[in-house]
């Protein structure tokens, strides 16, 4: 008698452990499915996991730019799409700066895919940056902290070009969500608002 009940126990017990599995398994697969189907859109766009707004915090030694295109107050219109949401949309011009502006890729220092051809890192946000610009194909190390991962990361230079860089607030024309302080856009970017 006690070997049918603790036979019974065991068969019971055995199916609620399978039941269990049987819905996290369920579960994991609709995580998986989400998973795989971030990670697409993560491919058709590196910059999906960019902070939209900053700090508006420049880097040290980072020079204003004296004679901008674009001054500092006024609007632009954005003709770029770093983010959704973000080509046509109107921005204000936060700053304007004198630098050398970097396309780079690098390995997340938090994981996944590789970022191929992020636009822009300024010479400032490189550790060690020295007076001297970086040629494409050099190896550094980043201190912009843009997307999740990128801070400390090992970059290679894809492009390099003296330029104005602005920081800009605008609202996305997706999400309506107001980005504050967006680093950085470059003068080719942006066009000139219409009155």
């Amino acid at each position: 008698m006690k070997r049918k009940i603790g036979l019974g126990f065991l068969t019971g017990l055995l199916v609620i452990v399978l039941a269990a599995c049987a819905g996290n398994s369920d579960e994991t697969a609709d995580e998986r499915k989400d998973m795989s189907s971030h990670s697409e859109e993560s491919m058709e766009m590196d910059h999906s996991e960019m902070h939209h707004s900053g700090s508006g915090e420049i880097p040290e030694g980072l020079k204003e730019e004296e004679n901008p295109t674009y001054k500092v107050g006024s609007q632009a219109i954005l003709e770029t799409d770093h983010m959704e949401g973000m080509k046509g949309a109107e921005a204000t011009i936060i700053g304007a700066y004198d630098t050398t502006v970097y396309a780079v890729s690098y390995t997340p220092t938090s994981g996944g895919e590789r970022v191929e051809n992020h636009k822009w890192v300024i010479h400032e946000e490189i550790e060690n940056a020295g007076d001297e610009p970086f040629e494409p194909g050099e190896e550094v190390v980043l201190n912009a902290d843009h997307m999740k991962g990128m801070k400390g990361a090992t970059a290679v230079i894809d492009s390099a070009q003296d330029m104005t860089v602005y920081m800009v607030d605008y609202t996305s024309t997706t999400d309506g969500e107001e980005v504050k302080n967006h680093k950085w856009v470059t003068e080719s970017e942006l066009s000139p608002k219409q009155d």
